[in-house]
């Protein structure tokens, strides 16, 4: 990443930082420096979740190890990982219309974690997220196996899980992401 690509990532990301401290209570802005500045690698990511507009900000801290946790914040489900099935055995078990790529390697290969039911409900505490959209959740072993894959949204001001079929596409359903630094 060149200088000034760092210097504007960080810009975006501090002014959505200081814009929502809500999300972060009790996390400062030099804390979250620190450990982008020992963590050089995440930053990549970030600009990922930032250039397919998934907008990532700190939602919470470790107490033990001092690591910080993005989640994508944007209000829908990123506009940039929208159209993908589950993961890439649904992916080649399509035969015909198949989308460009899945979730789940779409997310490797930004080095990112599609995030869990429970992370998915911590981020509707934080606000109201997908009330047009809906996001691929991270799968239990158990339910993909059987061909399925789950997916959230948040509809009537409550939060829903569903599941549909793991190699299904929709243009309103993306996924959001987790990166711990």
């Amino acid at each position: 990443m060149k200088a000034t690509e760092k210097t504007a990532l960080l810009q975006v990301l501090k002014a959505r930082f200081e814009r929502h401290a809500d999300r972060h209570a009790g996390i400062s802005w030099a804390d979250v420096q620190a450990r982008l500045d020992a963590h050089p690698d995440a930053l990549k990511s970030l600009q990922q979740m930032e250039a397919t507009g998934g907008e990532p900000d700190v939602v919470g801290r470790d107490a033990k190890t001092g690591g910080i946790t993005f989640y994508d914040c944007a209000a829908e489900s990123p506009a940039g990982r929208r159209s993908s099935c589950y993961d890439l055995a649904a992916l080649e078990s399509r035969k015909e219309n198949k989308p460009q790529s899945s979730a789940v390697e779409m997310a490797a290969e930004m080095g990112i974690e599609l995030l869990t039911e429970t992370q998915y409900r911590e981020l509707q505490q934080l606000g109201e997220f997908d009330l047009k959209t809906s996001s691929w959740i991270s799968t239990p072993p158990e339910v993909r196996k059987l061909g399925g894959a789950l997916f959230c949204d948040r509809r009537y001001e409550k939060v829903f899980v569903y599941h549909n079929g793991a190699q299904s596409y929709y243009a309103g359903r993306g996924f959001r992401g987790a990166l711990r630094v």
